[in-house]
């Protein structure tokens, strides 16, 4: 999920010796940072809730599994052209300003669902167009909080590692706690009812980013584009009031400013110029077409037809996400010291494999349990390790439009995946569409052991700056590849 230019070698080099040494601490930039992560969380919770709700809404409507892919394909298609074309708009507006609105327009598209239900009536079609346009601000919103990660972390006296593992582990979190609720609020009062508790989340998460995360710090001046001057007045109003990082930083440089197409067509290009990123994007691009037909579609309808409900998809979403929870802190004690490649490669594969293999062989809850736990801890490993080698290749004035890119390349299949998942099931069946999927998963994620260009995942020795014996200091996140 990376592009890299030439001028991002240098930086690279420059971030890895920062993920071994790790700067002095600073209280104010750690209560920041916590905000942050508390905001990413929660607005993450509201996702998994509609996540939920939705499926369940359609099929206690009389929709079949068709519909409900085709609800799931409106869920997510925006994200891919929200990645895709907001990514310069985060890095025009401000990170910050963009966190907020991004959470307001979600709460407020996902609020409209339950109240015009209880009201005028809520049809199939219009339905469909309000799943379109939350999901629409969703991508944009996670991209600027995930930007505004890196000077946080810097300050706070993290590892890089640790630090994109953090916000990974929020959303692992997300999923276990939104899982759990809104299973339960399903099965016990209905989907409306979670949709309302859904818009909630979306207004603490914009009151959060508010009131506690100020403007991540800007870029070193060795790492910022030629020319670049920063000063206060660059992003102005993207300070929060009492500001934890020390006053107003700017997110944006006061570089001569171009067009916006012209913005989006150089990070396109950095996107396409680095063999490893076509090659992970090209990656996670297939797998996560296979788990959204597997979590928006199949396991909804196995849920439905075999387990009695939405409360048994909840535990099995739950126990995913706080293995993974468990597996992302664990890995983080020990990320810096292991081979990037045979990890990521062996964790990928059990992460979809395994679990999958149990659906199409039908076993019971409690095996299902077991491999979902299984998944769940080597899925952990991922997201950090693809974080941090998106770091070390993207300089930070542009990460907005590259992030943004980069997730619409690796989302570019979930639409097609949510609507192939609803087509499979009824046309195949539900246990050779799992088949189907964990085979493919395990030889797809095995890839990156065949070497080549995935070889550039591993670390490599930082050289010392001529004249002061000490690297320049950046650090920062990655994109989560959504499970």
């Amino acid at each position: 999920m990376i592009g890299a230019k030439r001028t991002s070698t240098r930086l690279a080099t420059r971030v890895t010796q920062n993920t071994a040494e790790a700067p002095p601490r600073d209280r104010r930039a750690a209560g920041s940072l916590s905000a942050l992560l508390a905001a990413h969380a929660i607005s993450q919770t509201g996702n998994v809730v509609t996540a939920f709700a939705i499926p369940f809404y359609v099929l206690g409507l009389g929709g079949s599994g068709v519909e409900v892919g085709v609800a799931a394909f409106f869920a997510t298609a925006p994200i891919v052209i929200g990645g895709a074309l907001g990514g310069v708009v985060v890095d025009r507006v401000g990170h910050r300003r963009a966190a907020i609105v991004a959470d307001l327009v979600s709460g407020v598209t996902v609020l409209a669902v339950p109240v015009l239900s209880l009201t005028v009536g809520l049809p199939f079609w219009a339905l469909l167009m309000l799943v379109f346009a939350g999901g629409l601000f969703d991508t944009p919103g996670q991209t600027a909080r995930r930007i505004m990660l890196p000077g946080l972390t810097a300050r706070a006296g993290v590892r890089l590692e640790q630090s994109v593992g953090l916000l990974d582990g929020s959303e692992r979190f997300a999923k276990l706690i939104g899982a759990s609720i809104a299973g339960l609020l399903v099965a016990l009062v209905g989907p409306i009812a979670a949709l309302f508790v859904n818009a909630a989340t979306f207004a603490v998460s914009a009151l959060l980013t508010w009131a506690f995360v100020g403007a991540a710090p800007g870029a070193s001046a060795a790492s910022a584009p030629a020319g670049a001057v920063a000063s206060a007045g660059d992003a102005p109003g993207d300070a929060a009031p009492g500001d934890a990082t020390g006053g107003v930083v700017p997110d944006r440089s006061d570089a001569p400013r171009t067009s916006y197409w012209a913005d989006l067509a150089e990070g396109f290009r950095f996107v396409v110029r680095d063999p490893l990123m076509r090659l992970i994007v090209a990656l996670v691009l297939v797998t996560n077409l296979l788990d959204a037909a597997r979590g928006s579609t199949l396991m909804p309808l196995y849920a439905n037809d075999r387990l009695g409900g939405a409360a048994a998809l909840g535990l099995l979403v739950a126990v995913m996400g706080g293995c993974a929870l468990i597996g992302n802190v664990a890995f983080g004690f020990v990320a810096h010291r292991v081979p990037r490649r045979v990890t990521f490669a062996a964790c990928f594969a059990l992460a979809g494999g395994p679990s999958s293999a149990a659906f199409a062989l039908g076993a019971p809850l409690p095996v299902l349990v077991a491999a979902t736990a299984l998944s769940g801890l080597a899925a952990g490993a991922i997201n950090p390790i693809l974080g941090t080698v998106e770091l070390e290749r993207v300089p930070e004035h542009m990460r907005g439009r590259v992030f943004g890119l980069i997730n619409a390349g690796a989302w570019a299949g979930v639409p097609f995946g949510a609507l192939l998942g609803g087509i499979a099931a009824d046309t195949i069946g539900l246990s050779l569409a799992f088949g189907i999927i964990a085979v493919a998963y395990t030889l797809i994620t095995l890839s990156p052991l065949t070497g080549g260009s995935w070889r550039q995942m591993e670390r490599h020795p930082a050289p010392r700056a001529a004249g002061t014996g000490a690297a320049d200091t950046d650090a920062g996140d990655g994109e989560h590849p959504p499970h």
